[in-house]
């Protein structure tokens, strides 16, 4: 029996994902959703997003994504649970393969989002899920009053940190430069936190402990200068990675893996799609995500009127 066909596929349910599955879904094209892990991607892990039009008392990311669900799906929007192994051209459409099955759609939309970058470093893999987090909405209420540290240097750290001063008594914020790549905002805030100490020009070597995490082997890139740092807890944020390692050779990427596409979010391939942090050139705003999805499930609409 053939996969049943759907006008519209999109790979991904994030802000992007969800957006263009509201406008396909107005369009009256029949729509589904593959969603791998859970539904609203990465931003349903911030406490507060302040930067959405139309909440000047900001919205959680989870809040703020469970409504687009609701609004992508009041036009008839169908969200599975699955993950994408490969996609593949057929004759008249293209052809999704899951570990569930296989799907078909006249039109693809990739809004796969990303993954986040591990340190690489000893007692990284070993304590990951005892010590070593990359969430800490989810995992700050673990440490409360305990001693944790977070590594990176862009937004994404610092809101982390700021997180996990709500529960820990202490957060060491270490960063590899002496400047950090983040909102002069989010910058200031973590400054005025009391319990947020900044450990600049510093790289983690090693994650040690025995049953959980212990200690973090530190080395001052300046002076060379080696420590050990007492933690209890470690929360990795130091960047992204597009997940894409399925679509290579089908769509044009750039060197990092991120999906090449046009000011109409078409990629090399005629009917596949792309929008949201998993195109090259991204700004990696919830925002800008949902106008990408936009336009994306425009683009959608045209291809498939041709």
């Amino acid at each position: 029996m053939s996969p049943l066909l759907y006008d519209v596929i999109i790979i991904g349910g994030g802000p992007a994902g969800l957006t263009a599955a509201l406008y396909t879904g107005r369009a009256k094209l029949k729509t589904l959703v593959i969603e791998r892990a859970f539904i609203g991607g990465q931003i349903t892990r911030s406490e507060k997003v302040d930067n959405y039009p139309g909440f000047p008392e900001g919205i959680t990311g989870f809040d703020l994504t469970q409504q687009m669900q609701i609004q992508a799906e009041k036009y008839g929007a169908e969200i599975t649970s699955a993950e994408v192994t490969a996609l593949n051209k057929a004759k008249d459409s293209f052809e999704i393969s899951t570990e569930a099955g296989k799907l078909s759609g006249r039109c693809i939309i990739i809004c796969g989002g990303t993954e986040r970058n591990k340190l690489g470093v000893p007692g990284e893999e070993e304590f990951s899920g005892r010590g070593v987090s990359y969430c800490a909405t989810c995992d700050a209420p673990f440490y409360n009053d305990k001693v944790v540290a977070a590594v990176g240097g862009g937004n994404m750290a610092i809101y982390e940190a700021l997180h996990l001063s709500e529960f820990a008594k202490k957060v060491y914020l270490i960063h590899r430069r002496q400047g950090f790549r983040a909102d002069a905002v989010l910058i200031d805030k973590a400054k005025s936190k009391g319990n947020i100490e900044m450990v600049l020009d510093t790289v983690i070597t090693a994650i040690n402990g025995k049953d959980s995490i212990q200690s973090l082997s530190l080395n001052n890139l300046k002076t060379q200068k080696t420590s050990d740092l007492p933690v209890n807890g470690l929360f990795v944020a130091v960047g992204l990675q597009p997940n894409t390692a399925y679509l290579k050779g089908v769509v044009d990427m750039d060197k990092n893996g991120s999906i090449l596409v046009n000011d109409q979010m078409e990629t090399s391939v005629s009917g596949i799609l792309c929008a949201g942090d998993i195109r090259s050139g991204s700004i990696r705003q919830v925002i800008s995500a949902a106008g990408d999805g936009a336009v994306a499930a425009l683009s959608a609409k045209r291809y498939l009127d041709r």
